[in-house]
């Protein structure tokens, strides 16, 4: 069985260049390029895991994250915040709207992968 995540991010760098090393590691990687497509996608896709940058069009990180963590099918999923906005307090807040986890940007991949393998039980 493929362990799907879903990534959240709406850089197109970014987004190839971690969704690459993420299959690399046999990961399989479904994408969202903001907010509202995040829901969606986690709704539909039903994804192990949600790697969510928090600056996002539409609607933010912050928000998408209320919003599957508010609903009951979503609401079970990990999520990773990810965010270049390292300020005080931003891991408190990530944890607060519902994040399993925080990390900054630039990633550290292999910090990255630790929390992944912790969050789903599995080495990468």
């Amino acid at each position: 069985m493929a362990l799907l995540i879903l990534l959240v991010e709406d850089d197109d760098d970014n987004r190839e260049m971690l969704s690459r090393r993420l299959q690399k590691r046999g990961l399989e990687v479904v994408c969202a390029v903001d907010g509202e497509e995040a829901v969606e996608r986690a709704r539909r896709d039903r994804p192990l895991l949600v790697l969510m940058d928090m600056s996002l069009p539409k609607i933010d990180g912050w928000e998408a994250t209320r919003r599957l963590k508010a609903d009951p099918i979503t609401a079970p999923i990990p999520i990773i915040a990810l965010t270049a906005h390292a300020m005080r307090g931003d891991r408190e807040r990530a944890l607060e709207v519902g994040c399993d986890e925080y990390d900054t940007k630039p990633i550290v991949f292999a910090r990255l992968i630790e929390k992944i393998e912790a969050l789903l039980g599995v080495a990468l």
